[in-house]
Order: structure tokens, then sequence, then C-alpha cells
């Protein structure tokens, strides 16, 4: 029978290190292996497909437990942190060989979503942000850190929706709170958006980087700035000297849109799928480095609002341009420069290895390179600022060039790293181990001689050493007592002498202060370059700038792209033959029809009509991208253009609920609408898309119009609004700042054809049957539609005329003909019917054919009363 026991010593220790870590994994090392235990191990045996098993088996409570070897447990700990789990790493701090007793252990890193510093979850091109939320009396304070390359931001802004905001355009995975504090946001960011939620005590400030807090000791920002470095202290537990120095910014600094323009215009993420092809910025990005990469992303989350510094990015772009041969000479030097920023944190972190430096020292190679053509472009264009940062670190290159092997291994423990002529002694152990292998040589030919065995070989292991290994056919050609018997195999003899014995003493003993000594070394060089981080950070945001710079001039060409001129007197858009810039990438510029957009003196409000798939939305997407663009610094797809510089930019396009949320799609569409009629202002753009058509058609186009009414007379806001509503196209003769547009199309032999060109006025029809023609919708099921459609007209016409006759007043007019049925009316026995078979439809095996059959059956019962 398993006897219940008590707790073996080491388990304690495991129990008490556990409960300082009760939200992440502990990875407990137990000699060549991390093993999990107790709920731990259930779970990541589960999330990892390990084996479970158990401790104590002969106890009434086995314990659960699986492990990992710890050679490989990099990639069992990127799978769990890629889920949003959280690791505690806890080491021997002592040498098993050297203590008595239980082997000290500690927790030495917790890694996180938010402060993993080398993971297969961590794109090259894309930040790594972890932040810090905190209520600061009347404002939030919101702290961002990238802690693979120490880049660190801190902002305030005002209420929930600004926080979710400002955290979802940087795609931040994890968020530090106050424990017990901001409750109800910490439940929105991880139900809604799958964000890590963790907490940090703040207690007495636990970090150490008050240099980088002494600028904001008067600021109210201070404690969340705090917040974040103690938690980061707590975390790491190591210094954290790559951390830059803390940067404040405004939101209002920037051109501000939400997650829905974000979702809605695809600027990073395809709503097909959410990868990046398909988007701007896959189309923008002709980035050459992965600090360039991020960089781009960044600029695309923060395009500006100040004239002068968006001027100034458009000409080092339109230089470039006007520099062909020295701008594809930049692209292929930026090729060979690695990613400084990660590479400088690494350093900091005491995770680089010989290749990191080698890469880093090949980097520093490519910036003369750089600055020489810089050269020749500030000779024409004014580079100066770029060329006087540019910092060659000399130092630097020529320390790791001398010290570190051009091709050394990935190993930092087991020598062949450092360069002969670096180290006087080092020099020593490896002439010693160099003379004694050449030396063995020498003895392997002497004794293949001496014994006239000539497949006699002197060999080495790490359990016998060096070893004279005979084949058993050969064994009794040996003298007697001429070697030492050492090892019996199953084919051979192994052997050794006095004098191996020796020689193997001296090799071994060299070997083994070659590698301290190696390793002593390299973390002498490691620590040089560490000191030279700040350096190293600033050249590398200088690399990014000229990286981003040379993409847009890049693209700028391949697509014809030109310069558009800005106005901070006027907000008047004039854009001549624009683009959709991504659509006309996938389509080809032969096939894609440009337009114009004129919102010009004191038209607001453009107001589209036209059927579906005829372009609406992509003529709306298209103006708001060739903004972003702008903005950013990029030339823009046009053949010329004439702009404002926009404060906000607002969109609601396309049907999508929020299960999540407990929205549905009309809800979704009316907060978002909502959103962006409380903060536009008369710089703000407005995107539109069909407001209305989530609910009954007259509360629909009532609140379309209501809508249109508002932004006209109160925002005054630069407003796309695409509709069906074709009542509304009246509007125009008393809103004198809308002007109707449509989408051109015609009807060729009953076919539809779209032109895709937008004209002035407003459509003389929807067009919506041609339009379920062509998604081939069977022909019966047509020709009803069309049938249905006449009726619908006719009656239509009918009621009007009606109206004209009678003059109807308007009260009496709304309860007319088609008044919506009264919720407490009491229905007759058709309608009761209708509304059993409606119950008792299984709407989710029901296919969009068969509703629509059913929803004519239906329709034909009550119509046939």
């Amino acid at each position: 029978m398993p006897q219940k026991t008590k707790q073996t010593p080491m388990m304690q220790q495991y129990l008490n290190i556990k409960k300082q870590y009760p939200h992440a994994y502990l990875f407990y090392r137990l000699g060549d292996f991390y093993e999990l235990f107790f709920e731990d191990a259930v779970e990541v045996s589960r999330l990892l497909e390990l084996t479970l098993t158990s401790r104590n088996k002969n106890a009434d409570e086995q314990i659960p437990m699986c492990g990992v070897p710890h050679h490989s447990a990099k990639g069992y700990i990127d799978t769990l942190i890629g889920m949003g789990h959280k690791v505690a790493i806890c080491e021997q701090v002592e040498d098993p060989k050297t203590t008595k007793g239980m082997v000290k252990r500690e927790v030495v890193q917790v890694i996180t979503p938010g402060t993993v510093m080398q993971s297969k979850t961590v794109d090259a091109k894309e930040n790594n942000y972890i932040a810090a939320v905190m209520e600061l009396k009347d404002i939030m304070g919101i702290t961002l850190a990238d802690l693979t390359t120490g880049e660190m931001r801190v902002t305030h802004v005002e209420g929930f929706n600004e926080v979710i905001r400002e955290l979802t355009s940087v795609n931040c995975r994890e968020v530090v709170f106050l424990p017990g504090k901001l409750l109800s946001l910490q439940e929105t960011l991880k139900s809604r958006w799958n964000v890590s939620i963790s907490h940090a005590s703040n207690k007495n400030n636990s970090h150490t980087l008050t240099h980088l807090t002494a600028p904001f000791e008067e600021s109210k920002l201070k404690p969340v700035i705090d917040l974040m470095l103690s938690y980061l202290a707590e975390t790491q537990m190591r210094r954290l000297d790559h951390i830059q120095e803390i940067t404040e910014y405004e939101t209002n600094q920037y051109l501000i849109f939400g997650q829905e323009a974000r979702r809605n215009l695809e600027l990073s993420a395809s709503l097909r799928d959410g990868n990046k092809n398909g988007t701007l910025l896959w189309l923008l990005d002709e980035t050459k480095t992965a600090m360039g990469g991020r960089m781009l992303k960044t600029w695309l989350d923060k395009p500006l609002i100040q004239k002068n510094k968006i001027e100034e990015r458009m000409d080092y772009v339109e230089s470039l341009l006007n520099h062909f041969f020295e701008r594809n000479d930049l692209k292929d030097i930026l090729k060979k420069v690695y990613d400084l920023e990660r590479l400088a944190g690494r350093t900091a972190f005491g995770t680089v290895n010989a290749r990191d430096l080698v890469q880093l020292k090949q980097s520093l190679e490519q910036i003369p390179l750089i600055k020489d053509i810089i050269q020749l472009l500030n000779k024409e264009d004014g580079w100066s600022a770029y060329l006087d940062k540019l910092d060659p670190l000399q130092d630097v290159k020529e320390l790791i060039d001398q010290a570190i092997e051009n091709e050394p291994p990935l190993s930092i423990t087991d020598g062949e790293i450092i360069k002969i002529g670096y180290n006087k002694q080092l020099d020593k152990y490896k002439e010693a181990m160099t003379s004694g292998k050449q030396w063995m040589a020498e003895l392997e030919q002497k004794e293949r001689k001496a014994t006239g065995i000539k497949n006699l070989k002197i060999g080495f292991n790490k359990v016998f050493g060096y070893y004279i290994e005979v084949s058993k056919a050969n064994v009794s050609k040996l003298e007697e007592g001429r070697y030492e018997r050492k090892q019996t195999l199953t084919n051979a003899e192994r052997y050794s002498t006095p004098e191996l014995k020796e020689k193997e003493a001296l090799i071994l003993e060299a070997e083994e202060k070659s590698k301290n000594l190696e390793y002593e070394l390299f973390t002498g060089v490691r620590d040089q370059v560490k000191d030279q981080i700040d350096r190293l950070q600033k050249l590398a945001k200088i690399i990014a700038q000229i990286d981003v710079l040379q993409s847009f001039a890049t693209i700028s060409e391949e697509y014809d792209y030109v310069r558009p001129t800005f106005s901070l007197d006027s907000q008047d858009v004039a854009i001549y033959k624009g683009r959709h810039p991504v659509v006309e990438k996938v389509m080809g510029e032969q096939t894609y029809v440009p337009n114009d957009v004129e919102l010009v003196d004191d038209t607001a409000v453009l107001l589209i009509t036209g059927p579906n798939m005829s372009g609406k939305s992509t003529y709306m997407r298209q103006l708001a991208l060739t903004i972003i663009m702008a903005q950013m610094g990029c030339f823009v797809p046009a053949e010329k253009a004439s702009l404002p510089i926009f404060d906000r930019l607002y969109t609601r396009i396309g049907a999508m609920d929020d299960l999540i949320g407990g929205q549905s799609t009309f809800m979704v569409e009316m907060t978002e609408t909502n959103q962006a009629l409380i903060n536009a202002t008369r710089k703000s753009l407005l995107l539109f898309d069909e407001i209305g058509r989530g609910t009954a058609t007259y509360d629909g186009m009532a609140l379309a119009e209501a809508i249109i009414e508002y932004v006209h007379d109160k925002i005054k806001a630069k407003t796309l609004f695409s509709t069906h509503y074709h009542e509304l196209t009246v509007l125009d003769e008393r809103l004198p700042g809308l002007k109707n547009v449509h989408v051109g199309a015609v009807e060729e032999d009953g076919e539809l054809v779209f032109l895709h060109q937008m004209l002035p006025g407003a459509a003389d029809k929807s067009y919506g049957v041609q339009v379920a023609k062509l998604a081939g919708l069977p022909a019966p099921l047509l020709k009803r539609a069309e049938s249905i459609l006449k009726e619908l007209e006719m009656k239509e016409e009918h009621l009007v005329d009606a109206e004209k006759e009678t003059h109807i007043v308007e009260e009496e007019s709304s309860e007319g003909s088609q008044k919506q049925l009264d919720l407490f009316e009491v229905p007759d026995k058709k309608e009761q019917e209708v509304i059993e078979k409606i119950e008792k439809m299984n709407i989710l095996n029901t296919t969009p054919l068969d509703a629509i059959q059913i929803l004519n059956e239906l329709q034909q019962k009550l119509t046939d009363k």
C-alpha cells in the first residue's frame, strides 16, 4: 500500500519558491532538466503535449510532474510565451559538487509576453511593447517600453477608450497595473484584446534606474514610469543598462485614429486573414533592416501633423528619388546591417554570444560606406543632420575585430572564440594544446611503426581521456607489457602508457584553463561593448530613419507617386487621378481606374451613391490611405494632390459585430459613429459607409439624414458618406456644403458593367438584383426578385401619388400603409403560423439559398390573406 509521506526538503524548497510566483509556470532546475510539478505540470503537459508522470509513486498523494531538457528549454518557453503565459526560470545558484545538503535555487528571471528578449514570437520588424497604466488624478498615465530595443515612452490620455486606442495602436502584448486597480479596464483588455495582464507592487520604487526618472521628478507621470521600471526590475533581475532616455509625447502631436480605422483601412493587418500581405504596411515596406522595418511601423502608427516636419521628411525622400545610383548603393549596404538595437539589448542582458558580436562588427563596417553616400547627397540637398550623427564606432569595431574569431561557435563556454594574439596567456595555453596534439599524432605514427599495426590509433573521450586503440584482430601482435589495458570494447581494446597519461594531464589542464580564460576574455569584450550601448542605440535610430526614407523613395519611384502640397490656411482636398495604393499594386497599373477627389471651397460632404462592388468603399479608403501616407512623409498615389493637414481620422466601414463585447452589428455601427461625432473637429476626416443599414429602412434613413446634417452644420469636417438611400440625394438642395457624386455603371444586354469612375450627381438606381446576378444566385430566384422589385416600385409610386392627391399631413402619413407592426398587436392566424415557423427554424444549419426560399414562402403566406 502506498504510504502518505511528508514533503521532502526539495519539494518544500519548490513550494516555497512557487508561492512567490503564483501566476507563472515555474521551470525548476534539477540536473539537466527543468521540472514542473502539481498544477503547473498538469497544465504545461497539456499545452506542450509532454508526458505527464508523477513523483512519490508510493505515496497516497502522488505529485504530477513533467519536464524538458535544459538545453532545449528555450523552444518550449517560446511556445508558452506565444500563448500568452509567463515562465519563471529557477536555477541552481550553487555548485552541487561543492555543496553539502540541499542545493540553493533561486528564480533568476521571469519571462512574460512583454519582456521576452529573443523568441520566435518576436518579429524582427515589430516592436514588442509592454505598457504600464495608472489612474493619476484626472488623467490616465501610460508608459510604453520595448525591452528588446530599450525604447521607453510616456504619455497621458483621458478615459478608458483613449487608453485602449493607444495600447492597441502599438499592438501591446502585456499591461502592468497596480493590484486591485482599474479592474474593468483589465478585464476589457484581457477578454476583448487578448492582452496579458500583470501586476507590480511599485513599493518604494524598487528599481535602480533613478537617472532615467530624474527628469520627471516634478512630473505627474512619474508614478507610472516607476511602476514600469519596478516591474521590469522585479521580473528581469539584472541591470537594465540598455533602457534609453525616456521620452514624453502628446497623443495630439500625431494624426489620431482608432482601432476601427486601423482595421477597416487594413493598415498593418489584412481583414481576410490578419496577415501583413495586402496591407498598407506591406506596400510601403521596402526597408532593408529590422530597425527600419520597426520605425516604418511606428511612423504608420503615428503620422505627423506638423507641416514643417512632414515637409522635412519629404525633402529627404525627394533627394533620394533624384539620386538613383546612390540610393541603390545605399540599399545594398543596408542589407548588410544587422539589428543594432536588439544586439545592444542582448549585450546589456548578457545573452549576446560571439556570433552576435561578429554581426555587430560587420554592421559597423558598413557605416563609413553609408556615410560616404550621405556625404554625396549632402553636397546638394542638405543631409548634415544625418551626417553628423553617423557615428561609425570605430573603437568598438576594432575591439571585436582584434578579439573575436571571424567564425566562432555558438557556445561561449567551449573555447575557440578568442583570436590568437589578443592575450599572451591564452596563446600559451593554445600553444601547449597544439604541441600536445601534435605530439599525439607523432606518437600514433611511431607506435604503428613499432607494432606493425597499421590501424592503431590514438583517440579521446570525456570519460577515459586519451587512449591507444587496437582492434581485437591485432591484439595478438602486441608484445607483452607494452601497454596498460584501459577499456575493453566489442571489437577493440584500449590502452594507455605513463607517457601518454602525463601528456594527457598537460593537454587537459591547458584546455580547461584555456576555456575558462576565453570565457573571461569574452565577457570582458562584451562589457566593453556594453559601455557603448548609448552610442549604438543612437546610431541604430539614424540608420532606421535613413532606411525608411529610402523605402519611401523606392516605392514612390516604382509606383509613380507624387509629392503633395500642404496648406495650413485651408481644409480643401484636391486630388487629381488618385489611386488606392494597395489595390493598384495587386491589380496592376493598367487595370486600375483612377479618380479625382474634390472637397474644395465650401464643400464639406461628398454623398456617394452607386451599386455594390462598384468601388465606393475603395474610393473612400484610397482618400484615407493617401492622407496617412502624406502625413507619414511619403509621396502619394496621384498625378497631383493638394491637401490640408488632418488632426483625426474616423471610419465607419464594413459590417462587423462584437460578440465578445455583446454588441450587434448595428450597435457597433452606432458606437463607432458616435465616437466620430463626439471627437471630430473641423480639421478631421470622416468616412461613413452605409450608415443605418443595420436597422429598419425608415429608421436607418432617418439616422443617416440626421448624421449628415449634424456633420454638415455643426462639425463641418471633410466627410465622405456612401449610401443606398437614394432619398438622401435631395439633401444637396438644402445643404450648401454637400455635393452628390456616384460611381458609374451601365447595363449592356442585360448585364451590369461597372465603370469604377466617380461622376458628378446621384446614381439613378442601386442595381441590387444585377449585383446578385454577378454573384451567381440561381436564375429562378433572380427572376422572382425582379418581379417583387417591380411590384414594390409600383406600390411606392401609387403611395406617392395618393399622398399628393389627398395632401395627407406629415403626422398621418407616417402611419400609412408601410407602418411597422405594433409590438403589442395580437397577430392573426396566418401571422401566428409564420412566427411559429421562424421559431422552429435551425438558423445555424440553414444555407443562404434555403433562407431566401423560406423567406419567400413566408412572405407569400402573409400576402395571401
